[in-house]
């Protein structure tokens, strides 16, 4: 992939232009690497995976001296990084999801990132599960780390349909309950709904011994609040209608908003729950930069 192509395929912008998921999860983890300058995967611990012939300049200490014995020819051990990682991939799709200001909503901003990630884990060999959920668990697919896997769970993001209202902490718990195997998890959403319900639910995971990254995704008009004239505003869930003139209720409103997101930031905190507020203006590398710096402390 070209260099001065590389961080288009981050922009979420260009990715809405191109439709086909599987090309989007491949353009943003290559186009992310790219972007590295070294591999994100430097230090995992490896496994043996095939021979090949030796080079001037190879290392001594990776020569099969038991190949040598056989057949007179110097041969070196390849390795392929693996790790035991068990994540779990939980994508909101409630109805609140389908808001955006601009041309990339909060559903195809986490749509990518999902897809981005289980291609990412699945290339590592890590097992990768998907749970889509809204005020109840919708499609569950269960860890794995067959690389064939990932068209499945690909298929099942992009045909996922808007979901009804949002329950996450409830979900949370379900989800929990189910869970048998130690791994990390991560979730997806934008968090609407009662902040301490939701994080009743994260700490559960965390009371199980799961590690926990949380992915707020947000449309940048939820905080800046920047309309103008009169408005209409329609509760994507409820499907209440209030009109009203911004200009007079956005202190007011940026205050609250603000309290919202303080709130998550200071417990997850607490918990040791990592977090990270993204946007979906933003390019995708925050959100995978903050993946790849979890998963290196996990191992």
């Amino acid at each position: 992939m070209p260099k001065e192509n590389s961080q288009q395929y981050l922009d979420p912008k260009f990715l809405a232009n191109i439709g086909n998921l599987e090309l989007i999860a491949r353009f943003v983890v290559e186009g992310f690497i790219t972007g590295l300058h070294k591999s994100p995967f430097h230090g995992f611990s490896v496994e043996f995976s095939q021979h090949r012939p030796y080079m001037t300049g190879d290392s001594l200490r990776f020569v099969d001296w038991k190949v040598y014995g056989r057949t007179d020819r110097y041969y070196i051990k390849q390795f392929e990084e693996e790790t035991n990682l068990r994540c779990y991939i939980l994508l909101d799709i409630s109805r609140s999801m389908e808001y955006s200001s601009e041309k990339v909503s909060k559903r195809m901003y986490s749509s990518y990132l999902a897809a981005a990630l289980a291609y990412l884990l699945l290339h590592q060999r890590d097992a990768t599960g998907l749970i889509l959920f809204d005020d109840q668990i919708r499609t569950q697919m269960p860890p794995r780390s067959m690389g064939s896997y990932l068209r499945q769970i690909l298929t099942v993001i992009e045909k996922a349909q808007p979901g009804k209202d949002t329950s996450i902490g409830a979900v949370l718990h379900q989800i929990a309950d189910q869970f048998r195997r130690r791994g990390l998890v991560i979730l997806i959403s934008d968090l609407l709904d009662d902040p301490d319900e939701v994080l009743k639910g994260l700490k559960h995971f965390r009371h199980d011994q799961h590690e926990v990254l949380v992915f707020h995704v947000l449309d940048r008009q939820e905080m800046e609040f920047d309309f103008k004239g009169n408005v209409m505003f329609d509760d994507l869930e409820s499907n209440v209608r209030v009109k009203t003139q911004p200009f007079f209720i956005k202190q007011q409103y940026q205050a609250k908003f603000h309290e919202f997101l303080k709130k998550y930031l200071m417990e997850t905190s607490k918990n040791n729950i990592d977090y990270q507020q993204i946007f979906t203006d933003e390019p995708l590398h925050i959100a995978l930069t903050k993946f790849l710096s979890k998963r290196k402390r996990m191992y």
